[in-house]
């Protein structure tokens, strides 16, 4: 078994230990639902569900009278029917502010967005035991969807792309401790940046890359993307310089066993954890662009933009990043064809002024 398969098998195993300590939580019924959602969801998709569901249930048991007195396990799937479309209303509202029901010290919040998910997550659970006909209907379709403010995205400006690369061979503006440290993971910060902004991969794609995946010869590596499948990408020769250089200081390197083919590797010198590469990005690019959070998926959003406005190619982006559906491409990228429509516009002077 390749390292790769087993970092995968490892990451799943974990994550269904996970799912499993959720469901504790939750009335019986909901590992009948878990169960026949397996095969059309992921696995973190199936764990956020669980997240927003412990919290609903938590709620109808704490604050609404009809439920007052009974535990997760009293909970049965004929009292579903006894939830009204105001209480998920009233669940909504409380959301907005609400201290973790296993810890009640530790607070919460959502926005419109994380309001959306877990109305999405309610309905997902309701519209199960509807489809049965063990409910009499699904009373989560009645509660409107809050409404969703279009958010910019944010990415980096051209200019701040280069900054962004030229401060990490340079290593200006880093304080000391950072410049101590940065002496041994230069060559692997540029090249994990580089991969990002030059491929527009997703975290979880670049910390399972090992070495085998890359064919130098051909500029393309092979990546595994959500779901499991596993596709061919392309590079330039700024991301081939970039691994190759990195390789070098890599070859010097002895990893902990399991680890010997793993890509990017952490200090420790075992293959490199999401949050180790998410304080990386951010730690430089605070440096060039203080005023913008910048995190991996930020970095994917300004490959995908460069790539749309070279090309035009809306198909293309979506199968370059990966995305199932075009309409989610479009959402965040065709904003642009907008903007330069805009400037066609402004640029157009019918009387001089």
């Amino acid at each position: 078994m390749s390292n790769k398969s087993s970092y995968y098998i490892k990451e799943y195993q974990m994550n269904t230990q996970k799912l499993r300590r959720l469901l504790r939580d939750l009335p019986e019924f909901c590992w009948e639902y878990f169960r026949g959602i397996e095969n059309t969801t992921s696995i973190l998709t199936r764990i956020n569900y669980a997240y927003d569901l412990r919290i609903f249930f938590d709620f109808l048991l704490k604050e609404i009278d009809s439920f007052n007195g009974l535990s997760p396990t009293d909970f049965t799937v004929d009292l579903l029917n006894n939830i009204k479309a105001v209480h998920i209303e009233k669940f909504l509202e409380y959301t907005t502010f609400y201290s973790n029901p296993n810890n009640p010290e530790q607070n919460r919040q959502n926005n419109e967005m994380g309001k959306a998910r877990k109305l999405a997550s309610i309905r997902s659970l309701l519209s199960y035991f509807y489809k049965r006909e063990e409910i009499d209907r699904n009373i989560a379709q009645l509660v409107d969807l809050p409404k969703l403010s279009e958010k910019p995205i944010i990415r980096l400006d051209v200019d701040e792309v280069a900054k962004l690369l030229d401060t990490v061979e340079t290593g200006k503006k880093l304080t000391k401790t950072q410049l101590r440290y940065q002496q041994y993971t230069r060559s692997r910060d540029l090249a994990i940046l580089t991969l990002l902004l030059g491929t527009g991969i997703r975290i979880s794609e670049c910390i399972g890359l090992n070495i085998k995946d890359f064919d130098f010869k051909n500029n393309g590596f092979k990546v595994t993307r959500k779901g499991g499948d596993q596709v061919i990408l392309y590079y330039g020769d700024e991301v081939k310089r970039a691994i190759l250089d990195y390789l070098e200081d890599r070859k010097k390197i002895i990893t902990l066993p399991g680890h010997e083919d793993a890509l990017f590797l952490s200090m420790q010198k075992r293959r490199i954890s999401q949050r180790a590469l998410q304080n990386l990005v951010q730690k430089y690019s605070k440096l060039v662009s203080p005023l913008k959070n910048i995190t991996p998926h930020k970095l994917r959003s300004t490959y995908g933009t460069t790539l749309y406005q070279e090309t035009g190619d809306i198909y293309l982006v979506a199968d370059v990043l990966g995305h199932k559906d075009v309409n989610t491409t479009r959402k965040h990228y065709a904003a642009i064809g907008d903007e330069k429509r805009r400037m066609a516009a402004r640029a157009v002077k019918l009387r001089e002024d």
